[in-house]
């Protein structure tokens, strides 16, 4: 099959054709043809799949078919996704498949100011693509309507539900006409997805593709033994011996912050993206990446959700994930569009019980090795600072995720045996 069977007009088969895709991905190939009849749809699968193109190119189809003289403030289609990176990644997408064709989008987000957005809103344009927060705040302020939305599309919703925004989300379906198509796309689907769905979609198309934990098989990958404080140099050896693009992830944003410091100082081309940077400084960041300005580019979880680049050889954890379906999201973004890639994860001796989680949840046997680092005197300022006071549980995932690397770290309780897997065995070698 190929964009050509779809029912896709011939510009958009076209753009398609230029950005480099030659046959649709299983998502796409069962979802556009509904779309483009105007169906609700309800797409169960992962980042990595091609579900992005798989709602963008029938959005598009739609409006060059129906073409509305834009008016301010008024789109037509409105896109909620979860995180700023994944709304600019949407916006990108619609305008490589919409390139030189007259339809115009934006992104709404926080975590910057809304004057440029706006001007874009108040300019016209036909999609919207938003995070919940500041699409309700710019509603709220009377800057947008979302009275004529004819197309709704609400993306990884189980990640919206992860973060706190069900509440929010609800409050946007209540403001738009009920006389519109929509579509769902959700990688799991827990019960409160099954009842949003249920309100949400009338007669929907239901779409499964396989889930992102059976393609993995493609991905090298291997687990490292190492101390904690030998793994920079772990992860310097690699970068200088064997990987490519390469995604370094991080449970933390201290850690993340480290990593790149000492990257930097070794002459490594490095960025990191996690909450604490500016949007500009992440965007920047993501381009040079993408652009292959900087080799490296290191991630905590809840910022790199979305990441889609082609080209990346190399998925370092430098923290092992604290889920099994971390594990596989992370890994997952290399090995892309029919590409083989390697996935590379360190393990020291907090970390044996994410291992097990790790290893009981693969199909397959994982490679082990051992590492054994010399003593490296770490200049690191974030090395060397004060104690940080592990910040109060709440609904962001990045607290969560240094509060439990922190419980981990705790050492055995008196009289629990402490596990040590054989790679961490005493050698006898005197403590430096």
């Amino acid at each position: 099959m190929t964009f050509t069977d779809l029912n896709l007009s011939e510009p958009l088969i076209k753009n398609v054709a230029d950005a480099g895709y030659r046959e649709p991905t299983p998502i796409q190939a069962k979802a556009i043809p509904s779309l483009v009849l105007g169906k609700d749809l309800l797409g169960i699968a992962q980042t990595g799949t091609g579900k992005t193109a798989a709602f963008c190119l029938p959005i598009i189809n739609s409006l060059l078919l129906r073409p509305v003289e834009r008016r301010s403030g008024l789109p037509r289609v409105l896109i909620i996704a979860p995180t700023r990176e994944l709304c600019s990644q949407i916006v990108e997408s619609l305008s490589i498949y919409g390139r030189n064709l007259d339809v115009k989008a934006c992104a709404i987000f926080g975590g910057v100011g809304q004057k440029d957005q706006v001007q874009s809103l108040k300019a016209g344009v036909d999609i919207v693509v938003a995070t919940p927060g500041r699409l309700l705040d710019l509603l709220e302020q009377k800057l947008l309507r979302i009275s004529a939305i004819e197309i709704f599309v609400l993306d990884e919703a189980d990640r919206m539900l992860d973060m706190g925004f069900f509440d929010d989300i609800k409050e946007v379906v209540h403001r738009i006409p009920g006389n519109r198509q929509t579509m769902l796309f959700s990688a799991t689907m827990p019960a409160e997805i099954s009842r949003l769905a249920n309100g949400l979609l009338k007669n929907p198309v239901k779409v499964e593709v396989t889930p992102e934990s059976t393609t993995v098989d493609k991905i090298e990958q291997k687990i490292i033994f190492c101390r904690t404080a030998h793994k920079f140099q772990l992860l310097k050896k690699i970068l200088k011996e064997e990987a490519g693009l390469t995604l370094v992830f991080t449970t933390s944003k201290v850690n993340a912050d480290q990593v790149v410091e000492y990257l930097l100082q070794n002459r490594i081309p490095t960025g990191a993206i996690h909450a604490d940077k500016k949007q500009i400084d992440r965007e920047r960041h993501l381009e040079n990446f993408r652009d292959k300005v900087i080799k490296v580019l290191v991630a905590t979880d809840i910022a790199s959700r979305g990441i889609d680049i082609d080209g990346v050889t190399h998925v370092i954890n430098f923290d092992l994930p604290l889920s099994a379906e971390t594990y596989v999201h992370r890994i997952g973004r290399t090995g892309r569009a029919g590409n083989t890639g390697k996935a590379i994860s360190f393990c020291d001796e907090t970390e044996m019980r994410l291992f097990d989680k790790i290893k009981n949840s693969m199909d397959k046997e994982i490679p082990t090795e051992k590492f054994e680092g010399k003593f490296e005197g770490l200049k690191l300022k974030m090395a060397v600072a004060k104690k940080i006071k592990p910040p109060t549980p709440g609904k962001n995932q990045e607290k969560t995720a240094y509060l439990d690397h922190s419980k981990r770290q705790k050492p055995a309780e008196e009289g629990q045996k402490k596990r040590v897997h054989p790679g961490f065995k005493k050698t006898g070698k005197k403590k430096r």
